[in-house]
Formats: structure tokens, sequence, C-alpha cells
């Protein structure tokens, strides 16, 4: 019986490992998961990969001559693997050399994507411990996925609510609600995965539960499969980027039409009247009703006044997917979504309000009781230095520049060592050529990887790490309730070490081992974890088992909450007793705040600010095909790319590009056709699709493909968009990526086809 196998956990889902003469033979899905992810097939075939690092490697040059190798031999030259001892000596002398010579911040800690579902061997924890224990780094904050959200939202409501927690769950929509409107869609594709794990998915159930209660579902988006089929969704596409001019056209309807809520506006927010006034034109000259949107978003008048009606008559929710404010100015349509909101009267109603990224992770809208979860503690940073996150190529390129970021002016450190554990910056970042000449600035970049990708080959010293199922951990489904025993299934291939031994080896000759490991084993690490859990737990009348029963066991589960959660229901309520983190402790549709630090980009209320790429730009002569770089279905982001599953979706061993199919005939591009897609930043190769399902002038391309740059040409070989997007901030605000502000045009590939070399190890040379 599968439960008799041991369990692991994954971004992607719990399995249960079936292990025979050492080897992993089959992951089968947790016996209380209903909708698993195939995804987990990619990792089986990936254990003994030809592309797994199996030990220390060090660039020529820089093992020659060290940092005065420079870098632009980075990612051409070949590698001497050399033992551990070597390997951390090495590494160990040039931190030392950098904190002697210029100072910790220049050490810049990168570690950016989801290396582990585990609490203990979760890389961003490990290697910021590990810095913070020498004296600190400078470090970047926010994510690639809502990076503009994760400033405008607080400033708006106070808090993070509705954006990463605390959503209207699903429960609550399918009992009160009536329609959901859905910019972006909520495409199934992206509910298999969760950060910090997922025992059990939800999404597909939760949607089923909304259909079968007779919710409608309004689709607003350019690609029609970003809603399940299984909705029966009514879907009006529009331009790309122009959500927030879509909004405004139905904002001006319902205050047009007297539909608004004025008691929920005067009781619970703060600024409408200068909103109201942009509205009407007052200060340009310019009403933003349905016909001015109608000219910028492509939609008929007439439908946006109508779903508008509609909207004020039902019990709406409005959903906004992450995906719609990785545009230039992305932090407008959420701002404007929460105030669409407000216009109805409906936040806080159960089945109504707003939400965003539902379906883009598993667990949001899932009912499940508010839980503290531990992690490994960190420690304190003590240099100020800081990034927003997409900014990491001007960090490199900029060094000493001011920049603006929420309020402050801050400047770019001289970064002389990269450190990065954990991630891909050369799958996340956008403009991957800018990114490429910068990766050449700095002195050193240390990577700890599993397998040769981009990032592995652009180091100069690699340090083969185990993946999670050749190690110990323990993994919190935060947003399920689970908490999933992560056994070893099989013994770490060639040299592989995990993250926290290899910190532990440098900590130890940096004279810091005592305060990075406080005396602990990892084994010690894990009971503590569980053992801060059971104490949290205990505090809020919930009873688990020992640490030798759950790990025998492989998991526990919290018990469900009472009743179906809705989102600000309390502050709704009692808007002064349960007043918001603002500083007016209401919703801020004008901010008082936001309007002093005097952005052009980005003033205080919402607005539409043209974007520099959309199909309305200048630009789209000669680049008329605006690209959305979708999250792929075969994969968590470029994780495991050369696995099975991941490459079912790819066709002649290259990304599929779709396309509408007048679009394509236009172009004389028939399916299965090698097509080049390019612009001004780059160009990449893919395999041509048609979909009906995609409005005219729209080309959509998944991200994930490992970076494979020809470096006689520079074309990228395996369909990598980011050879493509933009890599501008959102705003001085946020200062978020870009990535779906994007015009390309696509042609046929003549000549010979370039051989795709993404999957293919660097060359060795002896030392």
């Amino acid at each position: 019986m599968t439960s008799a196998w041991p369990t692991t956990a994954t971004h992607w889902g719990t399995y249960r490992g079936e292990v025979r003469e050492g080897r992993l033979v089959a992951l089968h899905p947790f016996e209380r998961d209903c909708d698993p992810s195939p995804i987990a097939g990619n990792m089986i075939e990936a254990l003994d990969h030809p592309l797994r690092i199996r030990k220390p490697a060090v660039r020529l040059s820089w093992l020659r001559h060290g940092h005065e190798a420079g870098g632009r031999g980075r990612g051409r030259e070949p590698f001497v693997e050399v033992g551990w001892e070597t390997a951390l000596d090495l590494v160990a002398k040039e931190i030392a050399r950098v904190r002697e010579r210029h100072g910790n911040q220049a050490i810049f800690g990168g570690s950016y994507g989801w290396g582990s579902a585990g609490r203990f061997h979760h890389a961003q924890s490990q290697i910021h411990r590990f810095l913070n224990c020498i004296g600190g780094y400078t470090r970047s904050v926010n994510a690639y996925s809502y990076a503009a959200a994760q400033v405008i939202v607080p400033r708006v409501i106070g808090s993070f609510q509705g954006l990463l927690t605390d959503h209207t769950s699903w429960r609550s929509i399918a009992e009160s609600g009536e329609l959901v409107v859905m910019f972006g869609g909520m495409p199934l594709k992206n509910g298999q995965v969760n950060s910090g794990g997922v025992g059990r998915h939800v999404v597909r159930e939760g949607l089923e539960r909304c259909r079968e209660a007779g919710l409608r579902f309004v689709l607003l988006a350019p690609v029609r499969a970003d809603a399940a089929d299984l909705l029966d969704a009514e879907w009006l596409p529009f331009r790309p980027g122009t959500d927030a001019a879509l909004m405004l056209g139905l904002a001006h309807t319902l205050l047009a039409e007297g539909l608004h809520d004025r008691r929920f506006l005067e009781r619970c927010t703060t600024g409408f009247d200068r909103f109201a006034a942009y509205l009407a034109g007052e200060s340009d000259g310019m009403p933003k009703d349905a016909d001015w949107a109608a000219g910028i978003t492509g939609l008929e008048a007439a439908t946006i006044r109508d779903l508008a009606r509609r909207m004020a008559a039902s019990r709406t929710l409005i959903s906004a997917s992450w995906s719609v404010q990785r545009t230039e100015h992305g932090e407008q349509p959420y701002w404007l979504a929460i105030t669409l909101a407000a216009m109805l009267g409906q936040i806080g109603k159960p089945g109504g309000g707003f939400g965003f990224g539902y379906s883009a992770a598993n667990g949001i809208g899932n009912d499940v009781r508010g839980f503290p979860w531990p992690s490994v503690p960190q420690g304190e940073n003590p240099v100020r230095d800081l990034i927003p996150v997409a900014r990491i190529a001007d960090l490199l390129l900029h060094p000493g520049e001011p920049f603006d970021f929420d309020g402050k002016r801050l400047t770019y450190p001289d970064t002389r060592l990269v450190y990065w554990a954990g991630g891909n910056p050369f799958h996340a970042h956008q403009d991957l050529n800018r990114l490429e000449r910068a990766w050449q600035r700095p002195e050193t970049v240390v990577v700890h990887e599993i397998m040769w990708n981009a990032l592995a080959k652009r180091a100069d010293i690699v340090l083969p790490a185990t993946m999670p199922l050749e190690r110990e951990d323990i993994a919190c489904a935060s947003n399920d309730g689970f908490m999933i025993a992560m056994k070893r299934l099989v013994r770490p291939v060639g040299l592989a070490r995990d993250d926290h031994a290899i910190f532990r080896g440098l900590a130890r000759r940096l004279g810091v081992e005592e305060a990075f490991t406080e005396g602990r084993e990892p084994m010690d690490w894990l009971r503590w974890l569980y053992n801060v859990t059971r104490q949290r737990a205990a505090e809020r009348h919930i009873d688990l088992p020992e640490f030798a029963a759950f790990w025998e066991r492989g998991f526990i589960e919290l018990p469900e909450p009472a009743g179906p959660r809705t989102l600000l229901e309390g502050f709704a309520r009692d808007p002064e007793g349960q007043r918001l983190r603002t500083p007016s402790g209401r919703i801020e549709i004008f901010s008082k705040t936001i309007d002093g630090f005097a952005y052009d980009d980005c003033p205080g209320h919402p607005a539409w600010l043209e974007p520099e790429e959309w199909l309305g730009a200048a630009k789209a002569a000669r680049f008329p095909l605006h690209l959305i770089s979708s999250q792929p279905e075969g994969k968590l982001h470029s994780q495991y790319d050369p696995g099975g599953h991941s490459r079912s979706f790819k066709r002649q061993g290259r990304e599929v590009l779709r396309l509408n199919p007048e679009d394509a005939a236009a172009r004389g591009i028939e399916e299965g056709a090698l097509v080049r897609v390019f612009n001004d930043r780059g160009a990449c190769l893919a395999t041509a699709a048609t979909d009906g399902g995609l409005m005219k002038g729209v080309a959509v391309l998944p991200t994930g493909a490992w970076f494979d740059p020809d470096p006689e040409t520079g074309i990228e070989r395996h369909g990598n968009p980011n050879a493509l997007t933009l890599d501008k901030g959102t705003s001085r605000l946020a200062q978020g990526p870009s990535a779906h502000s994007c015009l390309v045009e696509v042609e046929l590939f003549g000549g010979e086809p370039p051989p795709v070399r993404a999957f293919e190890p660097p060359s060795f040379a002896r030392a």
C-alpha cells in the first residue's frame, strides 16, 4: 500500500516515495490529495540526470587568477572539478577578502525562488542566516510574482490581506456570491503549486463548488484558457496591459448612473472625492467614461456599461490575477480593483469584495485556520543596503547611482561578490541579454546548484547541492493546514551536500560555526521546529502528537475553522473599532502619503498611465504583437526543465509560441513551424501553434525554458521569453517587474535551425 511508503513534500504536492534497491522508482500521490499534480515526474529523472552537478567546480581562469580574472569569461569557459576542502577554502578566502577591502555591503546575498518546500533546508533561510553571522549583506525585497502589489496593497488597506492571506474563501463565494469578475483569470495550471508545499490541491474543488452553486464567471483577459472550461465563463477579451483603463470605465459608469454605495464610501474609505473628480475629467478635461475606456481597451463601450450594471446588481467578487500587476504601472489595476469593490459597497460581505491571486497558488481561497508556522531564524542584518527584487541588473550596472523606492531615495552599492543559493535569476529576470552583460561586472560569483542550468554555467565557483529527495526536512503547507515529514528517499548523488552543510563548513573557516549552528545537527533543528509548532498549537487549543509519532505517520493536519472566511468582514462591520493600519484607518482611495512622494508615474489616486509598450503605442507599428509570458504548465518556473513531463510540453525541443490563427496566416506561419520572435532587446526561437482562444494581436510564450543564447548570433535557441521582456520598474513606488509590457514581431525562421544546447553540461578542463 502506498500509505506505507515514506512521505515527501514539494511545491506541487505531497507524495509517497517508492524506493527499490536504493533507487526511487515512483512518487505516488498523497492519499489526502484529490487532484494531484503530475509535475513530480520531473524529479525522478532529475535525480541522476547527466546535468546533475556531482563535484564542486571552479571556472578555469578564476582558479588560476582568482577575482582578478574578471567576469567576461563567465558562461563560456570550462570548469575544473575540485574537492570540497579546496572549494570551501577558496570561497571562505574570497568572502574574507571582500569583507575586509570593500565591506559587507559589497556582498549581494542572492536567493530567489522555490528552492525547497522544507522549513529547514530552505535555501533563502540558510544563506541569509550564514551571511548575517558574518556581518550582513545587501539584500533584495519583495517577489517577482507580485512586487507591485506588495507595495500598493498595504498602502491602500494597511496589510497584505487579500494578496497573500485572509482571502474570501471558496466556501464563502459559493454560498453567498453571484458573480465573479476575473481580471486575468484563474488558470488551473498555476494552482498546482504553493509556496511551502501542498498537502491537498483545492483550486479545482473550489471552482467546481462555485459553479455548482450557480455562480456566473466573467473573464476579462486576452487568453480564453485563463478560465477553466468547467466555469463556462463569459469571455470578454481586451488589449493586454489596459486593465486600469477598463476598471476606470466601469467605475465611471457606477458613478454616473448612481450605482455606487455612498454610505460605504463615507464610512470605510477616504479620498473618493479626489478620485471622482479624476473620473469626471475635472483635472485633465477627459472623462474616464466607457467610451474613453473602449478606445483604449478595444472592448465596446456598451459591453463595459452592461458589465458595470451587472456588477452593481449582484453579489460580486472582483478577482485580479498576480499577472495583471506585472506590467508598467502595475500598481494601478490593484488599487482600482479595491476602489471598484468599495464603490460597490461589497467589501466585507460574504462572496463579495475583492481578492488577488485566486489560482495563482493552490492555497489561496482555502478555508484554513491561520497559523504561524515556524522557520529557521535568519538573525539580524546590520547592512541597510537593499534593492527591489527586480533591480538586480541595475544594481550590477550602476553602482553608486541613486534610485527611488516606496518614498525613499536609495543608492546601489558597489557589488563585488554575488553569492546565490536558491532560485535562478536567468529564469526570473527580464531582458536576460541585459542581465548577461550585468553579470560580467562582479569580481566573483558563487552558486549552490543542483544541475548545470544557466546560472551554474555563469558562476565562478559552483557548489553541488542536494535535491529535497536526498535529505530530511519538514514542510508546512501553510494555506492548507498540513505539516509534512519530508523523508530522505535516496542517498545524495556524487559529492552533493545540503546548503546547511556547505554553510557550516564556511562558518567554521570564518570563525562563526557556533553562531550558525547553535550546536544543533539538522535533525535537532527539525525537532526544534516541530516543538515550536506544538507550542503554538497548544496556545490555540490544538493538540499535536510528539515528534516521533509525527515523523512515523508522515503528516499532521490542523482542524478546519468553523465557518467560511470573508475578507475585511470585521472592518466593514465596525470601521472605527477595527481600523485598518493605514494613516486614515480606512481604505485609501486617495493616499496623501503616495501623493507626497510626487512620483509622476504613480500619483496619489489610481489612474490610467500609458505604458511604454502596449498595442496602442507607437512602437506597435514595428512590433505589432503583445507578448504574454505565462507560467508553464509542465513545471514550476524553470525547475527540472530537463524532466520528461516538462519536455512533453515542448515541440521539436523548443517552447511553443501560440498565435491567433489570423496573425499566423498573415505571416505565413503554419502549425509546427520554427519561428523567430524578436524586438530591439533580443530574439528567441520557438515552435509555432495556432490558438483561436487568443485575441488578435497577442502571442503567448510560457516562461521556464532554460536560457540558451547562441554564442555567435546571440539568438536564444530554446524559447525563453525573458530574452525579450522589458527590464523596467513598474514605477518609482514599487519598482516591480514589467514583464507583461512587451511588444514583439514574429517571422518564419530561415536556414538550418541551431541545436538547443540548454541541456548540455559545460566543458571541463584539468587543473
